[in-house]
């Protein structure tokens, strides 16, 4: 009688998807953008046209800049974005880059399971050498070619699209919700979606420490 084939066993390796800090990572990140995106603004307030008026003089407009940009922060921020967006996607190849580099950080140090060493041809890689390929390999995507010239391109066309719109937006219609801080504005929620980016990271990075 023959004997049965036995069947093959999957690997129960952790993949870094799978891992408790990535899944973790993911979840305070969908909960920061929802979070984020509870506080946007309507749109027709953007673009009324009645409410846009040429400001009296340099400290108006930024008074005004400073008003709108703490009214309309998460629209400014998705302003921002679709900027940003649009230019990688007129160019691919920086796009596939970028991405490319951000799957190297997540997958190769900041969420591959610590019990894992990383082996590439046949050599073993430790953290701290992984960790230096992937800085160097990220400074010179950024400062050493068209990548990093391009987001600063569309960072600052971004910016000035906000700056041109809150210069012009009259804001005396525009009333903040009563729970809002007075510097809840621009740059202090870029400020928390960084810190929370970061926290959510922070067990993962603690591990390779």
């Amino acid at each position: 009688m023959a004997t049965p084939g036995t069947i093959p066993m999957a690997s129960t390796q952790s993949t870094p998807i799978a891992t408790p800090a990535f899944r973790m990572f993911l979840s305070r990140l969908t909960s920061s953008i929802r979070q984020g995106f509870s506080q946007r603004r309507p749109w027709y307030e953007l673009i009324d046209r009645t409410a846009m008026s040429r400001p009296d003089n340099l400290t108006d407009a930024y008074s005004r800049i400073r008003r709108n940009s703490s009214y309309f922060k998460v629209n400014y921020i998705t302003l921002l974005a679709v900027v940003l967006a649009f230019s990688l996607l007129s160019h691919p190849f920086s796009l596939l880059v970028l991405l490319a580099l951000l799957a190297a950080w997540l997958f190769l140090y900041l969420f591959r399971p610590s019990d894992q060493p990383l082996v590439i041809f046949g050599r073993t890689f430790s953290d701290r050498e992984t960790l230096g390929v992937l800085v160097v390999f990220t400074l010179f995507v950024v400062f050493l070619t068209s990548i990093g010239s391009l987001l600063i391109s569309a960072i600052l066309i971004g910016v000035a699209i906000v700056c041109l719109h809150g210069a012009f937006r009259v804001p005396e219609d525009l009333f903040l919700d009563d729970q809002e801080p007075g510097n809840s504005g621009f740059i202090s929620f870029l400020g928390n979606a960084a810190t929370s980016a970061a926290v959510a990271a922070a067990p993962a990075v603690a591990s390779r420490v």
